[in-house]
């Protein structure tokens, strides 16, 4: 999109109406990218069904590109609801705070008029935290076995320190990527 492609600008009117960007542009972004940018790449959050990972392994099986991995970060429901739940944003400053990770100290706002005003979005909101859970034990889930049946696979344990995480991460990424 910022670079102002074809494909771009399209998925910027799904995106800019509130829409799911359909499937068959995500892939021909992915194209575009793969074909311009060479091959090591890492995809965050696609695919994000069955459907789309058939879509990806086609592409690259297309492009003589191989899939290394793929990392499931493991984290249980409870802490995704904790975690997710819990972010506040700035109506004036745009600060993001989180009520157990980055407490809102009481500060006065950087944009001015006194104390932040805090807002909390409606896709954090715990309803609908616990929606897109649904969602993605349905959609995505599914996932695990798709890829766990193929041998790239890699789990980790995302309740771990961050620090601790971010090694585990970068231990399961393929030497060759």
């Amino acid at each position: 999109m910022a670079e102002g492609t074809e494909l771009g600008r399209e998925a910027k009117r799904y995106m800019d109406a509130g829409e799911l960007v359909p499937d068959a542009l995500v892939v021909g972004l992915i194209r575009e990218r793969l074909t311009s940018d060479g091959t090591d790449f890492l995809l965050d959050g696609f695919p994000r069904s069955v459907p789309q990972a058939d879509a990806l392994d086609a592409l690259l099986d297309e492009l003589g590109l191989p899939l290394d991995a793929v990392i499931s970060i493991n984290v249980s429901r409870d802490e995704l609801v904790r975690r997710l739940a819990g972010r506040w944003i700035c109506r004036r400053c745009g600060r993001t705070f989180h009520e157990v990770f980055n407490p809102y100290p009481g500060d006065a706002c950087p944009a001015g008029g006194g104390k932040c005003d805090l807002y909390q979005r409606d896709d954090d909101k715990p309803e609908t935290v616990e929606h897109r859970l649904s969602v993605y034990e349905e959609q995505t889930a599914p996932l695990i076995d798709y890829y766990r049946s193929r041998g790239l696979l890699r789990e980790i344990d995302g309740e771990r320190p961050p620090d601790e995480v971010y090694a585990q991460i970068v231990a399961n990424i393929p030497a060759s990527a």
